[in-house]
């Protein structure tokens, strides 16, 4: 397979140790996002802001990696005087790219932050060959196409401008809405929480029911197939089985969702996706079920191959329930090796005597709870709760625990 190129596997970075783990897990390159100009409101955890983002940006090129800055909100005149403020400040951290969607916001950049290559966001609806060649002659060097795109259309456009550079998204959550272009939260949440601004609220994953005007308070159940009421929610998207067509029609860069998603669930979907896409171009083959059984580890709505294959039916909602669910549980993250055994920060309850699975950047075997010493009172225990801090001993250990992470063994909540 020496002759095919080897795509960019572009992971999100909610957070400077998100970043950290995906690239280690195997990401060739990350993107981020401030907090006030691109479209995830991060709420918890270290927070991107422009004064560590030039800290973030330098430990992915440590790594010898690439971090793409997005900014692509849907900017108000506001905004606009908030990035030019920021854009000396942006200019030293020295992104590798930056993503947009505004015209206004495509303005300054030319004109603030000139030296910096531009990428163009989904959310510029890009549908055809002479919207890339558009913005090409525009200065971008970068276009992500719409997820409404069949992989006949996406190849037709790759013919048309074999000379740009083309992402695409290959998994993660998907929107209801048009290319991402939703105002359901803004209407619902009476313009507190603006879906193009960064703060979508989800309203696609609520539970709806049916009132009639003249019987208020009397409500009924929306129901699809008797599944329940999630009726505007669509399953997450995956095309780990699906990477080799991609590669082979040289498309430049596999795109994963999900920067308000948990350090286990970017670290176990990078080391995936990374190694599809590695066995393809080594062998030419892949392992489909394998691949499965590792991404329905990682927290899902059920998944769907989204317009890539065929125009999508009632097949891909997830009409049962809202809320991605793992088909295996983090336990815990590794944080040291010590005399006590190896401290742990505890993500979900485990058990003295437990068979568990780890995994690291270049493992992945299973194991038993031999011990568990509590870190404030230095006594055994019969379990580790969630958030608390713990030493454990091992029945087989890794190689590195550094990024090493452990998760339950076997599927459930298989949808």
């Amino acid at each position: 397979m020496d002759n095919l190129k080897r795509p960019e596997l572009l992971l999100p970075a909610g957070s400077r140790e998100k970043l950290d783990y995906a690239i280690h897990y195997g990401a060739d390159a990350v993107y981020l996002g401030m907090v006030d100009f691109s479209l995830r409101a991060m709420r918890k955890g270290e927070l991107i802001t422009i004064n560590n983002l030039k800290d973030c940006i330098n430990l992915a090129h440590s790594l010898g990696k690439k971090a793409y800055l997005t900014m692509n909100i849907f900017a108000y005149s506001s905004d606009i005087e908030a990035m030019i403020e920021c854009a000396e400040k942006i200019n030293e951290a020295k992104p590798d790219a930056i993503l947009f969607s505004d015209f206004g916001v495509y303005n300054i950049l030319r004109k603030y932050m000139p030296d910096i290559p531009l990428h163009v966001s989904t959310q510029t609806n890009i549908l055809n060959y002479e919207a890339v060649k558009f913005w090409q002659d525009l200065g971008a060097v970068r276009v992500v196409l719409s997820r409404d795109l069949s992989l006949k259309q996406i190849e037709e456009i790759k013919n048309k401008v074999p000379d740009m550079e083309l992402e695409v998204f290959v998994h993660g959550a998907q929107c209801v809405s048009f290319s991402g272009r939703c105002l359901i939260s803004d209407y619902m949440t009476k313009g507190e929480r603006k879906a193009n601004h960064g703060n979508c609220s989800q309203s696609c994953r609520w539970s709806y029911k049916l009132v009639e005007e003249t019987r208020e308070g009397e409500y009924f159940d929306i129901e699809e197939n008797g599944q329940g009421t999630h009726i505007l929610s669509p399953k997450d998207l995956a095309l780990i089985n699906y990477l080799p067509e991609l590669i082979n029609l040289g498309i430049d860069s596999f795109k994963i969702e999900g920067r308000t998603k948990s350090l286990y669930y970017v670290s176990a979907v990078a080391k995936a996706y990374r190694k599809s896409i590695d066995d393809y171009l080594s062998t030419g083959k892949i392992d489909k079920e394998a691949n499965y059984n590792e991404i329905i580890k990682i927290g899902n709505r059920g998944y769907t191959t989204g317009f890539y294959l065929h125009k999508p039916d009632c097949e891909g909602y997830s009409y049962d329930i809202s809320k991605g669910l793992a088909g295996a549980d983090c336990l815990c993250v590794f944080l040291d090796k010590t005399d006590l055994g190896y401290k742990v920060l505890t993500k979900n309850k485990f058990l003295l005597g437990d068979e568990i699975e780890i995994i690291t950047p270049k493992e992945c075997f299973r194991t038993k709870v031999l011990k568990i010493i509590d870190e404030k009172s230095n006594e055994e225990k019969e379990l580790s709760n969630t958030n608390d801090i713990s030493f454990l001993t091992l029945s087989k250990e890794p190689e590195d625990y550094k990024y090493a992470l452990s998760r339950t063994i076997g599927i459930k909540n298989l949808r």
